[in-house]
């Protein structure tokens, strides 16, 4: 049996139902209520993204929220599809066009707690199956922390998910310090999940605002909390980076020689910044085995969790059988035991 805490919390028992625990770190669950409360404020489409967003790709997004609206919206087909996808626990987190961040800081904490209670519901139907992270108002730092420190104490979620900015601002930001340090003493794991590009006027076509928008907005967001010191201020963070950690992971030795060779790239950053994104956790999500198998090599399987994006159409269709070429070990880690260390699950025979 394996035993793990997320920071002083109960253990929650799961259990594998095939060779080893699978459980997906990175998949969405949307909460209608949320969106009516948003709604009724700011109606019609939120700001964002959808500037950058051509006809053609508003119109397949169109249609596959038509086509995923029940199962995003529901956990009524969800259990069906975690058994074909070989999944025994799925980390459900908000769809990322529910940050809200964009609403006033009473309305966003109000659709905060709307989604936060939502998540806390869809676990308790199926505790065995589903584990709930929740999201916060980081337009208003105050408001965050309260609504965190009700998601660990009063729903018992075991994340956060964030996205790579906030309206523009990024995480490096002195007023952002103090969400951060409530994050490091709760023990709870940060989900960072971009939400496409803040300036991606040369990427409305082509869904380019999400294929290499996302990323980028990752690679964007780890850059500022490795250069701008948060990792070094709070090293006791635990914070997982969907996308595979975005183009960081491939591209990290740039970062290193920049800080060798230039003193406004060293100022805040006290080490390598390849050190500091060896203790980020990334999950898996990168679609090609050479790719994989790069990030097992560099970063290592400690660091690694399997994720889907499941229900959307940019999700891997065969999550388990993506992992198979890895060795049993790295295998055992990447698909269950990492996340279920980062999420306090417990293993049952």
């Amino acid at each position: 049996m394996t035993v793990t805490t997320c920071g002083d919390r109960k253990p929650i028992p799961v259990q594998a139902r095939g060779k080893h625990l699978v459980v997906d770190i990175h998949c969405h669950l949307g909460i209608p209520a949320a969106d009516a409360i948003v709604q009724a404020k700011y109606p019609g489409p939120p700001p964002g993204i959808n500037d950058f967003t051509s006809p053609k790709s508003a119109e397949v997004n169109r249609t596959q929220f038509a086509t995923i609206g029940r199962t995003l919206n529901s956990i009524e087909q969800r259990l069906d599809d975690m058994d074909r996808l070989g999944i025994d626990v799925q980390a459900i987190s908000p769809s990322p066009g529910q940050y809200f961040y964009f609403a006033d800081p009473e309305t966003g904490r109000e659709a905060a707690r709307a989604v936060n209670d939502g998540m806390a519901e869809a676990v308790a139907a199926h505790p065995d199956r589903l584990v709930g992270m929740g999201t916060v108002p980081l337009q208003n730092v105050e408001m965050a922390i309260a609504e965190m420190r009700r998601c660990v104490r009063d729903l018992d979620l075991r994340g956060i998910e964030i996205s790579s900015n906030v309206n523009g601002r990024d995480f490096h930001g002195e007023e952002f310090r103090p969400f951060f340090a409530a994050a490091e003493e709760l023990g709870i794991l940060l989900f960072l999940h971009p939400l496409g590009f803040t300036h991606a006027q040369r990427m409305s076509e082509y869904y380019f605002n999400n294929l290499i928008g996302n990323p980028l907005e990752a690679t964007l967001a780890v850059g500022h909390l490795i250069f701008g010191r948060v990792l070094d201020r709070y090293p006791g963070l635990k914070i997982c980076v969907a996308h595979g950690g975005g183009y960081i992971p491939g591209y990290w030795g740039r970062m290193d020689h920049g800080w060798r060779a230039r003193a406004d790239c060293s100022e805040h950053c006290q080490h390598l910044p390849s050190t500091y994104l060896r203790k980020l956790w990334l999950d898996t999500l990168v679609f090609d085995k050479d790719q994989l198998e790069s990030l097992v090599r560099t970063h290592g399987a400690d660091k690694l969790c399997l994720g889907t994006d499941y229900p959307f159409d940019m999700s891997e269709p065969d999550p388990v059988g993506f992992h198979a070429g890895l060795g049993n070990a790295d295998q055992a880690k990447i698909l269950g035991l990492n996340a279920a260390d980062l999420l306090g699950l417990t293993t049952t025979s």
